[in-house]
């Protein structure tokens, strides 16, 4: 059997979701793939037989110089068992996505000389990469602009896009429907996987102040936290606006699919999912994420037109309602930031990193037979 590809995550669906995709594509390439991560590393491999997951010690970068001493040890521990693993499955190449759980099996990599290769979700690169990119064999980014990164790393990088699980491509041809006057008006509200409480706060009283008009034809989506609700569901049913709450929703794809415009956060995963389903979005960065990534994520997708962008401490009722009206009434503008969304898309992101991936496997394993 042919040497497997090792693909190291952290354990969020902004990590995961890509290395899914990756994990997917070289399977159906006949590869062979294991996956390097936190405890949920287990969850993700039961899904997909054939991927064998495996847990190393890890700690978070960051914090107080107690907690900082504690990573270290956790992290050197980390990168002592990944070599052992490394060692043993002697990989063709292996694939690191960011968080901290990454960084032990790519740090054991790079020690053992194996081909290395980091894909970078954000267009800010977070801690992890930002270790590993010095040190490892190739950088590839899902913008094609990507901040944070030193001179001497850019040579080394490839946009490839942000790969996004099969179930989004499959639904991506879905052609884009702007809002008919009198007809059935889709919204879709998420905030993450386990929803935001300034959506909660600031959305329901916003479409409660549209015209008549409007709300009588919105079919609301909201992804709330549980704790979130039913104060949100009241405010909804007391305005007679029709929606469905879940804390979490299984059906993301299906529902984007069906949006007439998204009112979100602006994660890698959700900027990519947006892209290849070619939907426009008002954007609100969660502005206490690491050195405020989702702020450039949001900025790059608004830049190519695909979106319009409102900071957190900006969102208020009042003007979201106004902001609101005025877009669900244009629909042009609501078609042409579709359109633009779908161009800034990479639909061939998978495919592109899957085969970067193995490119440099077999360069690097003809390079080793010509020394």
């Amino acid at each position: 059997m042919s040497a497997p590809f090792v693909l190291a995550a952290g354990g969020t669906g902004g990590h995961l979701f890509p290395a899914e995709a990756l994990a997917l594509e070289l399977l159906s390439h006949g590869k062979s793939v294991h996956l390097v991560s936190d405890a949920r590393a287990d969850a993700f491999a039961g899904r997909f037989p054939g991927i064998e997951a495996h847990q190393v010690r890890a700690g978070q970068l960051g914090g107080g110089p107690a907690h900082a001493a504690h990573a270290l040890g956790e992290l050197a521990l980390g990168t002592l068992q990944a070599r052992r693993l490394l060692r043993r499955l002697t990989p063709a190449c292996v694939i690191g996505f960011g968080g901290y759980p990454s960084v032990p099996a790519m740090l054991a990599a790079v020690y053992l000389g194996l081909p290395t290769l980091i894909h970078e979700q954000n267009a800010v690169p977070g801690r992890a990469n930002r270790l590993l990119a010095p040190r490892v064999r190739r950088i590839a980014t899902a913008f094609p602009n990507t901040a944070g990164l030193r001179a001497a790393d850019r040579a080394r990088v490839v946009h490839t896009g942000n790969p996004v699980r099969p179930v989004v491509l499959a639904i991506g041809p879905t052609k884009y429907k702007a809002p008919q006057r009198g007809g059935a008006i889709e919204l879709v509200i998420l905030g993450g996987s386990q929803g935001a409480q300034i959506m909660s706060q600031a959305v329901p009283p916003a479409l409660t102040a549209l015209p008549t008009r409007l709300r009588e034809v919105l079919r609301v989506s909201h992804q709330a936290r549980p704790e979130d609700l039913s104060a949100a569901e009241a405010v909804y049913q007391g305005n007679r606006i029709q929606a469905e709450l879940r804390s979490f929703f299984i059906d993301v794809p299906e529902r984007l699919a069906r949006a007439q415009l998204v009112i979100c956060r602006a994660g890698a995963s959700t900027v990519a999912e947006l892209a290849a389903i070619g939907r426009p979005a008002i954007l609100i960065p969660y502005p206490y994420a690491t050195d405020d990534h989702q702020s450039a994520n949001a900025r790059a997708m608004a830049e190519a037109g695909g979106g319009w962008v409102i900071p957190q401490p900006e969102l208020r009722p009042d003007t979201l309602a106004l902001h609101l009206e005025n877009l669900l009434g244009d629909q042009t503008a609501l078609t042409t930031a579709a359109q633009r969304a779908a161009e800034f898309g990479r639909c061939d992101a998978t495919r592109v990193l899957a085969q970067l991936a193995i490119e440099h496997a077999e360069g690097s394993r003809l390079q080793g037979c010509a020394a």
